[in-house]
């Protein structure tokens, strides 16, 4: 009888999935569209097109950009389309919403782009209380992208997971 210790989980097939790998590095803003409104209210078109030509976009250059009204402005469609016009050239994302819609999209579109073949046909776990940034949004979509080719889902650790999902057995 041998007295060293084995590591049942390293020696395990389990993949760990840790959705903070997956988290989109660079600066993300939050653009006020009030702040080019008159009073932060009253958008006149014309006033409204100078203030943005005016504007220095480069600084956003390599950002992530939430883009929203702080006031009660209703805005017609292409008040935030035309500053979408100005932010592409040097944004690398534009999402309408806040900084939280910001972060739900840069996860969404990691996840979509996630190779599954990693995790095919093996017990995978989805590691639990990660960076609070992550939407819980992720966690959900992340399952369903994963539960396709997994053999079972468990979240939390290793030392204290929770059963998700165990595929059936074909027999």
């Amino acid at each position: 009888m041998s007295d060293s210790i084995v590591n049942k989980v390293a020696q395990s097939p389990l993949v760990t999935v840790d959705l903070e790998d997956y988290k989109t590095s660079g600066i993300r803003n939050f653009i006020d569209v009030a702040q080019w409104l008159e009073e932060g209210f009253i958008l006149r078109e014309k006033p409204f097109r100078v203030l943005l030509k005016e504007h220095n976009w480069s600084q956003y250059t390599d950002h992530h950009i939430a883009l929203t009204c702080s006031s009660e402005a209703i805005l017609p469609a292409w008040a935030t389309l035309l500053i979408t016009t100005y932010l592409s050239p040097f944004a690398k994302t534009v999402v309408l919403g806040s900084l939280n819609d910001l972060e739900k999209q840069l996860f969404s579109t990691a996840i979509n782009q996630l190779d599954l073949s990693p995790f095919k046909d093996k017990p995978i776990m989805i590691k639990g209380c990660s960076d609070p940034s992550i939407p819980e949004g992720a966690y959900i979509q992340l399952v369903q992208r994963i539960q396709t080719v997994a053999k079972s889902l468990f979240y939390g650790e290793a030392c204290s997971s929770v059963p998700l999902w165990k595929a059936k057995k074909v027999q």
